[in-house]
Order: C-alpha cells, then structure tokens, then sequence
C-alpha cells in the first residue's frame, strides 16, 4: 500500500510540474509595436513568419501579439491597411520578444516618453529586442543600442549615428545581431531579420523549414541564418 501510494505522489508531482511548465510556455509572446502610419511590411513580415512557426509544434510556445503605441483598438499603416490590436502600451504587457517597426515620421514616437519608457522596461527582461528601419532611432532613445552594432534603414545610417553616437552602426548591411538585439533595414528585408531572429531563437534547421514554407528562397538569395 505504501508503494502505490509513492508511485501516486511522483505521478502527481509530475504532472504538476507538467502543468506548470505548460501554462509557463504557453504564455510566452512576441510583441510588435503598431501606431497609425505604421510602415506596413515592417509588421506584417514579423507577423508572417512567428505566425507560421508558431503553428509548429516546435514553436506552439510562442503566440505572436500586436500591440498599439495609443489606446486604441485598431490602427491604420501608411499603405492604408487597418489592423486590430490585442493589447497596447499603457497595459505593460509581459512580452518575450520585443519588435519595434517605423514610420516615415518618426518624432512624435521618439518624444513619446510613455513608449520609450515601454520599450526601456522590456528591454530588462525580453529574451531579444528587435528593430526594422527606423525602429532603431526609438532603440536609440531608449539606451538599448549603446555600445552595440547596429543599423537602420539604407541611407538612414549617418543620421542614426548623428542621432546617438553611443551606437556603432553598420552601414550597407541588411540585418545586424548584437548580443541579444537584432536591427535591419526594414521593408522587405523585414522577413530576412523575422527569419534571422527565429533561427537565433530555435536554430537553423528550424528557420529554415520556416523559409521553405514562405518559399523565402524563391524570393530572395540573401541568406537569412546569421
């Protein structure tokens, strides 16, 4: 009787552990930023390739979210697409994964203490912190990118470096890794950086069959495993 009892107690104690670590990784979140004027690959690019691999059983632990800059429920990008949102800064969500897009305005953003402040108390406990175009002038303000490589849009790289001279930014590069910050240029080099940030999350083989679904390859001969 003693014995039944023993193997009922490590059965329980493992399922709840089970439990536990389930409920944990199923709460895992990309976020990415939006606001009206959103630049629109930026977002949906990002958008694309978590929302592929998270229908993966490899990746079933992240759910991609988007979240607004204002209190709003939806939002509308440069090209004219609205866009709902699930959450937005003034909620503080909890996000694993941090993806900042950019405007063609930018700042009105970057005087917008309420997200450079979002942006700052992510960046202390998210596993990676992500930029397209532009994006990287809010990292900028945020501190995040000092003393790091980093870019920005094609031809925005002398502005950036006026802007923050703390920041060692790459010229002509498409995509930048720094420890645990990714930059690009944005646009369509926006899916190049999801793919890239996916295989520094999971691992080559993993973003590449994420590539293949998106037929990546088809598209574009940049490599996307840095």
């Amino acid at each position: 009787m003693r014995s039944i009892n023993r193997i009922q107690i490590l059965f329980l104690s493992l399922m709840l552990a089970l439990t536990s670590y389930t409920a944990h990784a199923e709460n895992k979140k990309i976020g990415i930023l939006v606001f009206d004027g959103v630049l629109t690959s930026d977002i949906t690019a990002p958008l694309e390739v978590f929302g592929v691999a998270s229908r993966k059983t490899w990746f079933s632990d992240y759910t991609p979210i988007v979240i607004n800059v204002e209190n709003k429920s939806s939002i509308t990008t440069e090209e004219g697409l609205s866009l709902n949102v699930d959450s937005w800064i003034g909620d503080n969500p909890h996000v694993d994964v941090l993806i900042v897009p950019s405007s063609y305005t930018m700042k009105p953003l970057i005087q917008n203490q309420q997200l450079i402040a979002f942006i700052k108390q992510t960046s202390t406990h998210a596993e990676w912190i992500a930029s397209n175009c532009s994006g990287a002038f809010l990292l900028g303000k945020a501190g995040i990118l000092n003393n790091l490589k980093a870019t920005t849009w094609a031809g925005g790289e002398k502005d950036l470096q006026e802007a923050y001279p703390e920041i060692n930014v790459q010229f002509d590069t498409n995509v930048v890794v720094d420890r645990n910050v990714i930059t690009s240029n944005g646009s369509l080099v926006s899916y190049q950086a999801a793919l890239v940030l996916l295989g520094k999350m999971t691992s080559e083989r993993k973003a590449k069959e994420v590539a293949e679904a998106l037929q990546y390859e088809r598209f574009s001969h940049q490599k996307y495993l840095l």
